[in-house]
């Protein structure tokens, strides 16, 4: 029954929720305090200005409003909800609460309040509470019995200040005494010179007077000197580190005046037998002069042992800061963890990780300048210690030296060289000064601001030490000006880094000896392959060919040395940096590895230009497939136009000839390992296994890493090292599988060749050199393979059996793949071959026209065949050969030392170097050539992905072009039909 009260209810509920208007965004006004001028105020409810009501003005805050002056409040509940009232004629002040109307005899301040002389305090009330009619002035008794005076708010009378007791025994500083920064002097003392309260910008070419250093820079440096008061000496010291510590004696500014007491107070002594740390001052210099800085940084170590792997305190920086305000009051031993230098907001564990031993920290990031002054709106200075234990269980401090470069001595930059000898260290430092840029008011925003915008702790491993002991750290710090115009909208860059080092110039020494000898090796290598190169292409002059040839061997074998040297070398700091416990050697700084990255560019050009050569002669070589099938009977057929009946021997087919140069040419670009399996192997350990976080600058060795803790960044040489390694590792596995197992129980893609050719009849001439090439013959034990299938397997089962001869072109031996060197009168007679049969190529009217091409073609193929197996079976005695085995050094040398003039030479050759005319066997020239290329797009992108995606396109580029263009070459040289290569 309620149904239909219920379907009524939902559609008048529609019917409404249709009348209501459309939900939309919602915009309002920015408005600001500041924006609401001298007659509204900020409604904190609003967020937008409102007007005061009559005889009312903004409050100070600027969030409420507030009577004017010669007006009381009547009542008043915040905002613009107070009532005002005019005080009568008698009456014209106001209390300081605002509540009453009070007569001023002393007249008003400007807020419309009562206002007393120097010295007076302000009475409105009686003891007990009750409002007076008119207020009064009552004078602080500054005589010997009380020396009291009126605090800074005017409201009571204190123990006025101990200077002015010393100087007038009372509270009043009237001449001849001196007052200067609150402080009371007496004219007839000592006093250090008149200081300079200016504050110079160098960056921005300003030179300021500084609101603080005119109120506290005379009187802290007349108390330091005069009486030795520590707080005075303190602040002094500060104000001379806000003037980034630069030095001119010409000067009286607030370094000048350290200066001048530091040098007369030597009779005080020293504190802690540091020679530059004198009693009652702060250590600001090492010295005052540049020049110390070597003495300083390198003369002793550190005397603790730090490790990669141990207690916290042995693989840990302990540093600790003593912290000081403005004014020169201690605040506090802090330690540095925690993120105290780390203006980067950032977790605790990656802000303590830049002081892990080992490992290489930075950070950096854009900070607004209206944070900076919210968070550092004065000035924290600092002294740096290294906190260790001694042997005896007690904790000592070793001081870290500073590097200013913005400090200047004698208005020159000292501290921006690389020059040690030159640099003037200091001691105190602080992060941002809001204080010093102030110019006129102390309660408004500095004009200037200086910030640490690049703060860099150096750590070096002491020499010629296997412990693990470290020289003093250096703080190096660079300060950045900036003119405050819009906070809001301004930024600076600020950076935090910890960068370890040590002396690589043995390490250089060596690698220079080692460039040396094996570029030396390099260079009688190419001279023996070079002479091998013109004993095979059987010349013996000495032209521009065969320097420009030495030239192209020697980069080759110069990329390998690189190779060699840049591989041994990222081994070399993989190994023992990341496996030493006690710290014995420190990865080379960025800047160092410059000649290292220049030897990998030079390892990949000079490799790539022997990769390129390579092409060319692969490209270039001279091929015939010489077949040894012959007619086994005569067909009879009709001349045509003549009416006559001859016969003739019967065709043989010319498919055995197509199959195998098809096999030829799929061989061509085949490798001794699976170049996508490779690419993808390595990225896989690189990424997947986490073997790439070896390459990261920390001393961890650990595969895996938490996403939560600090990733250091990348060392160029371990990244080259770990990709190398990994590349090479995979290679190696990929080349034993494929020797060991798969090309001996699978598939074994060169001798199946050796094997078509000899079953098919077919022998193969290759000529890479004009005097030197390869032989693979082919010629069948049975002495026909164009067959059927029943006696083709016959014939293989009794070659199974032994019951036929071996397959080898001597007798009795297996022996079918040769090197050859030809004599000059064999190569001559086989180009007057080959120029006829090529010509078909040439210009038309090389052609004979009464032949067609087709047929001149054929005629000059079978010609050749016939004269390759005529030599073959030792048919022209002036151009005969001989078979024999090399000898050990010229298989060592890869070259021959007998040169073929009679007679060619057959060298046995059961490594099959015929393949050194294809990609199979270059596999090393290839594999270098692409862990290079992938090493400088990682080295260039820094990513792995990118480097392998690159690598394995150029791979396809080059196997593509090498395909094509050798598919081309085999067609041009055999007179095999490009349309058959499939």
């Amino acid at each position: 029954m309620a149904t239909p009260w219920r379907w009524a209810a939902a559609a008048l509920l529609l019917i409404v929720w249709a009348a209501l208007p459309p939900v939309r965004g919602f915009s309002l006004p920015l408005q600001r305090p500041a924006d609401c001028g001298g007659h509204r105020y900020f409604d904190i409810s609003r967020l937008a200005c409102a007007p005061c009501g009559a005889h009312q003005r903004p409050s100070a805050g600027g969030s409420s409003c507030v009577c004017q002056p010669g007006y009381r409040m009547v009542s008043s509940n915040g905002g613009s909800s107070v009532v005002c009232e005019k005080c009568p004629e008698n009456m014209t002040g106001v209390t300081q609460d605002g509540w009453n109307c009070i007569t001023c005899p002393k007249g008003l301040t400007s807020e419309g309040t009562c206002k007393c002389p120097n010295n007076e305090i302000l009475v409105e009330r009686s003891i007990d509470g009750i409002l007076l009619d008119e207020a009064f002035c009552l004078h602080c008794n500054g005589s010997e019995q009380s020396f009291s005076a009126s605090d800074a708010s005017g409201n009571r009378c204190v123990r006025c200040e101990q200077t002015f007791i010393n100087a007038s025994k009372s509270c009043d500083c009237s001449s001849p005494n001196i007052l200067t920064g609150g402080l009371c002097f007496s004219a007839g003392e000592n006093l250090p010179p008149k200081g300079v309260a200016t504050v110079r910008f160098a960056q921005l070419g300003i030179t300021l007077t500084s609101a603080w250093f005119l109120k506290n820079l005379q009187s802290s440096a007349s108390a330091c000197w005069l009486y030795s008061n520590l707080t005075a000496c303190q602040a002094l010291g500060n104000m001379c580190v806000m003037n980034v510590n630069s030095l001119s004696y010409s000067s009286t500014d607030a370094c000048g005046l350290f200066q001048y007491i530091y040098v007369n107070t030597a009779r005080l002594g020293i504190a802690h037998s540091v020679a530059f740390w004198r009693h009652n001052l702060p250590w600001l210099y090492y010295g005052d002069r540049p020049g110390l800085a070597s003495q300083v940084l390198e003369a002793n170590n550190v005397p603790t042992v730090f490790s990669f792997k141990g207690t916290d305190k042995d693989v840990k920086l302990q540093f600790i800061a003593a912290s000081f305000d403005a004014a020169g009051n201690f605040l506090k031993w802090q330690s540095l963890e925690g993120g105290i230098l780390q203006l980067c907001p950032d977790t605790q564990t990656k802000l303590n990780a830049a002081y892990a031993f080992g490992t290489t920290y930075q950070q950096s990031c854009k900070i607004s300048v209206s944070k900076i002054l919210l968070d550092f709106a004065n000035p924290i200075f600092y002294d740096l210690f290294l906190e260790y234990n001694g042997d005896n269980g007690q904790q000592y401090l070793w001081d870290v030296p500073v590097l200013n470069l913005n400090l200047q001595y004698s208005e020159m930059f000292v501290n921006q060289g690389s020059n040690m000898n030159s640099w003037l260290l200091t001691r105190r430092f602080f992060l941002v000064d809001a204080l010093s840029g102030k110019e006129n008011d102390l309660e408004k925003l500095p004009k200037v601001l200086r910030i640490a915008s690049k703060i860099t702790i150096s750590i070096r491993l002491a020499s010629h030490n296997q412990r693990g002991t470290i020289y003093p750290p250096l703080l190096t710090i660079a300060y950045t000006d900036v003119l405050v115009e819009n906070p809001e909208t301004q930024s600076v860059m600020v950076s935090f880094s910890v960068s370890y080092e040590m002396n690589q110039s043995e390490a250089q020494v060596q690698t220079d000896i080692t460039l040396g000898v094996l570029g030396g090796l390099a260079v009688l290598w190419s001279l023996l392959k070079t002479a091998g190169w013109k004993r095979r292409t059987g010349s013996s002059i000495i032209d521009l060919q065969t320097v420009l040839k030495f030239l192209l061997f020697y980069a080759g074998d110069l990329a390998n040395v690189f190779f060699i040297i840049t591989v041994g070398t990222g081994i070399y700091w993989l190994v023992f940096f990341k496996g030493q416990q006690f710290v014995s050697v420190l990865l080379p700084l960025p800047s160092q590895e410059e000649d290292f990255v220049t030897y990998i560019a030079c390892a990949f050009s000079l490799k790539a230009l022997q990769f390129l050569q390579l092409l060319v002669s692969q490209l270039t070589v001279d091929i015939f497939f010489i077949d040894w099938e012959r007619p086994k009977s005569r067909v009879v057929k009709g001349v045509e136009g003549e009416g006559v009946i001859k016969s003739a021997a019967a065709p043989v087919s010319i498919w055995r000839t197509y199959f195998v140069a098809n096999e030829w040419n799929e061989i061509q670009t085949v490798r001794k390992i699976n170049p996508l399996f490779q690419v993808f192997a390595v990225l896989f350990f690189l990424e997947v296994v986490g073997f790439s976080n070896l390459a990261l600058m920390d001393s961890s060795s650990s595969l895996a890493r938490s996403s939560e803790s600090y990733i250091a960044p990348w060392s160029r040489i371990l990244r080259f090292g770990v990709s190398a390694a990994v590349w090479l590792a995979v290679a190696g596995l990929q080349i034993i599988f494929f020797s060991v197992c798969y090309e001996r129980f699978v598939e074994d893609k060169i001798s199946q060749f050796v094997d078509l050719c000899c079953v098919s009849n077919i022998s193969v001439f290759l000529l890479s050199h004009s005097c030197f090439g390869y032989y693979i013959h082919g010629r069948s034990v049975h002495g026909h393979a164009d067959t059927n299938m029943e006696e083709m397997n016959r014939n293989l089962k009794r070659e199974a059996e032994n019951l036929c001869s071996q397959r080898g072109l001597l007798p009795n031996t297996d022996g079918q793949t040769f090197q050859m060197s030809i004599s000059r009168k064999m190569r001559l007679h086989y180009d007057r071959i080959h120029e006829t049969l090529t010509r078909r190529r040439g210009p038309a009217r090389l052609l004979d026209s009464s032949v067609n091409t087709f047929e001149q073609s054929t005629r000059a193929y079978n010609t050749m065949n016939k004269f390759l197996s005529s030599f073959i079976n030792h048919a022209h005695k002036e151009m005969d050969y001989v078979v024999k085995d090399k000898l050990l050094f010229e298989r060592i040398l890869g070259m021959e030392f007998m040169e073929p003039i009679e007679k060619s030479l057959f060298y046995s050759d059961e490594g099959q170097s015929f393949s050194d005319v294809l990609y199979y066997g270059n596999e090393t020239t290839l594999l270098i050539f692409d862990i290079l290329f992938f090493s400088i797009v990682d080295l260039a992108s820094q990513s792995f992905v990118l480097a392998a995606i690159l690598t394995y396109l150029q791979q396809e580029i080059f196997r593509f072009i090498r395909s094509t263009l050798g598919q081309k070459n085999l067609a041009s040289k055999t007179l095999v039909d490009e349309r058959f290569l499939i």
